[in-house]
């Protein structure tokens, strides 16, 4: 029974092929870790109940490929979101210059104004980085985004980073109290999706 659900959130996580965006939903909705994780062909879909101020919420989050040959699929999915993850991977800057385009593409395509966005600094596991927190911190402040750093493979930060982003669209007023989940037009299956997360910043 979905009685006791408050609301169901459409979440998008997006960003480069190869950040490790079906990594962190893996993690999250499974907490498991495929080494071995295949590239996402279009989009994949999840759902997730979680518990935030006290409330019971759904979330169902659509993983999103990067490639450029997918794109043409994705803009239909950003319609009625209430919130978006941008991933990049700390050892790649040329995934967090891209979070621009990203960024510019979540802008045209959202049909809400007051989407809640939060940039995610994935794979912090990694011995050498290439962005560094405080790169990625100044960025967010400047798009007013949330921020974390996370790693998929340890787990850190992946919990932290959905309950994070939920709080903060339940926090929004008129975001999410009349959505209709009757606005996800797939079937209710969970696709094979992955997870990742690590190191906590909210800017307000």
């Amino acid at each position: 029974m979905d009685s006791d659900i408050l609301t169901t959130l459409k979440i998008l996580i997006i960003g480069e092929s190869g950040v490790g965006k079906s990594s962190l939903l893996l993690r999250f909705t499974e907490d498991n870790f495929d080494p071995e994780q295949t590239l996402t062909i279009g989009v994949d879909f999840k759902t997730k109940r979680v518990s935030v101020d006290e409330n019971t919420v759904k979330l169902a989050i659509w993983d999103t490929a990067g490639q450029e040959r997918f794109r043409t699929l994705t803009p239909s999915y950003y319609r009625d979101a209430q919130g978006a993850i941008l991933v990049f991977d700390v050892s790649s800057y040329q995934t967090f210059a891209k979070l621009e385009t990203w960024l510019d593409e979540l802008e045209t395509y959202s049909t809400k104004s007051n989407i809640v966005k939060m940039i995610v600094g994935n794979k912090i596991d990694v011995e050498k980085r290439e962005v560094s927190r405080e790169q990625a911190m100044a960025f967010a402040r400047r798009h007013q985004t949330l921020y974390i750093e996370a790693s998929a493979k340890t787990k850190h930060g992946v919990q932290s980073a959905f309950e994070e982003l939920v709080h903060k669209i339940i926090q929004t007023p008129g975001l999410w109290e009349s959505y209709n989940e009757g606005n996800i037009h797939v079937d209710e299956k969970d696709h094979s999706a992955r997870s990742g997360c690590t190191s906590y910043c909210s800017l307000t």
